[in-house]
């Protein structure tokens, strides 16, 4: 018997039992839309960790009181403890990093916007310097951001999100229109183009503002966030990094030898500590869908020795008729992979729609990994054949004349 004539009897045979054929591959398929989800959210969080949670490019680096990423409570203590930057700190920045091709600076705070009869709570009020967009990878869709000058002179003016244009100020032009900001009134200059939401929540959900005007507003008593933007990556990030550690360890008298009374983030750094941990969840998920898997496995084998139990005249017969033992061990065998197979190529497509759901639902990213998906159906099929030869060689080793008298 050929290897097309096996798989056809495989599909046969699934095909003839529906129930017992989902019910022995509902380990199988469940075990492998496991990892096929699991993986799908693990890599689109990777995507969106290196390319939408730091919004600058590879070639921005920030330095600030405590760093985006801290591993304790002890740690977290640690550093609040450390001198507030200042902006004097930042226009020391500003002036002596030559390796700097452009500088920002940084507060926010959560509060209300209020425009005519309408009004927003739980708005994210951004304090920026004027070079801030370029270093955020915000771009200006209507109008424009405000000026090294109007930031000077403390001016009342305001570039918004796009969910602010369209919610707080609803239909027509925006730019020109006034609205208040936890109570203070300020001048609409530019609207930002859409960027969408992350992990279901909005990222134009924002107003910026001079941040000479926010610490004005919100008080000057704050740590702020310092932005450069180096001339590239590698050699050129890591002489501009090199150069704001020592403009500011000199201004904050920092002792020779004593480590650094501030932290200095890279893309590259907190990417890096995301996918190691990433990778420790992916191990895990994996690790508790192989118990899937296996446990598809074993029943996968056992519905096998039932089959060479039901069809013992018909391996007796095929015996009789010149088979080999080989040939009965590998149509069984075609038969438990297949079987293995099709659990598995369910598990795929469950396990993408598992992940697509939870990104229409709570828009958290998702992407298919191509490797994942050949894994788990080499995986799948695998097991089936590993579960499946115990079976199969039973089969092989029925004697021809027994069986054919078993049924008799």
């Amino acid at each position: 018997m050929g290897f097309r004539e096996a798989v056809r009897i495989a599909l046969q045979s699934l095909w003839a039992n529906k129930l017992r054929s989902m019910l022995t591959l509902l380990g199988v398929v469940i075990g492998v839309a496991s990892v096929i989800a699991v993986v799908t959210m693990i890599h689109g969080a990777d995507t969106f960790v290196a390319t939408k949670i730091y919004r600058y490019g590879a070639d921005v680096f920030t330095a600030s009181k405590i760093p985006r990423t801290w591993t304790s409570a002890e740690e977290y203590l640690r550093y609040t403890k450390r001198k507030d930057l200042t902006m004097e700190d930042y226009r020391a920045v500003e002036d002596q990093c030559t390796a700097c091709i452009a500088t920002g600076a940084m507060l926010d705070a959560t509060g209300s916007v209020v425009s005519g009869n309408r009004s927003a709570t739980g708005v994210d009020i951004r304090g920026w310097t004027w070079a801030m967009p370029d270093m955020y990878n915000v771009d200006i869709a209507q109008g424009r951001m405000f000026t090294s000058s109007e930031q000077a002179r403390d001016a009342h003016v305001v570039v918004i999100g796009d969910d602010v244009a369209e919610n707080i100020l609803g239909p027509g032009n925006p730019l020109g229109k006034e609205l208040r900001v936890d109570g203070q009134p300020y001048t609409v200059l530019g609207v930002a183009e859409r960027q969408g939401k992350t992990l279901g929540q909005s990222q134009d959900n924002f107003v910026a503002i001079p941040l000479t005007t926010f610490m004005q507003t919100y008080g000057a008593n704050q740590s702020i966030t310092i932005y450069a933007r180096a001339r590239g990556v590698g050699l050129p990030l890591e002489r501009a990094v090199d150069q704001m550690r020592v403009i500011l360890r000199a201004r904050r008298h920092d002792a020779l030898g004593a480590a650094d009374s501030f932290s200095l983030d890279t893309n590259g750094s907190f990417v890096s500590l995301w996918k190691s941990i990433s990778a420790s969840f992916s191990v895990v998920a994996v690790g508790i869908a192989s118990i899937s898997l296996l446990i598809g496995g074993i029943v996968i084998m056992n519905i096998m020795l039932v089959s060479v139990t039901e069809r013992t005249r018909e391996i007796g017969i095929r015996k009789a008729l010149g088979a080999r033992r080989s040939d009965v061990l590998l149509q069984f065998l075609i038969e438990s992979a297949t079987m293995a197979l099709v659990g598995g190529i369910l598990g795929v497509m469950g396990g993408i729609v598992i992940a697509k759901t939870v990104t229409l639902l709570i828009g958290f990213p998702t992407t298919i990994a191509v490797w994942s998906v050949l894994a788990g159906l080499l995986v799948a099929t695998a097991a089936g054949v590993f579960f499946g030869v115990y079976p199969a060689r039973k089969a092989a080793l029925l004697d021809p004349i027994v069986a054919l008298r078993s049924e008799l």
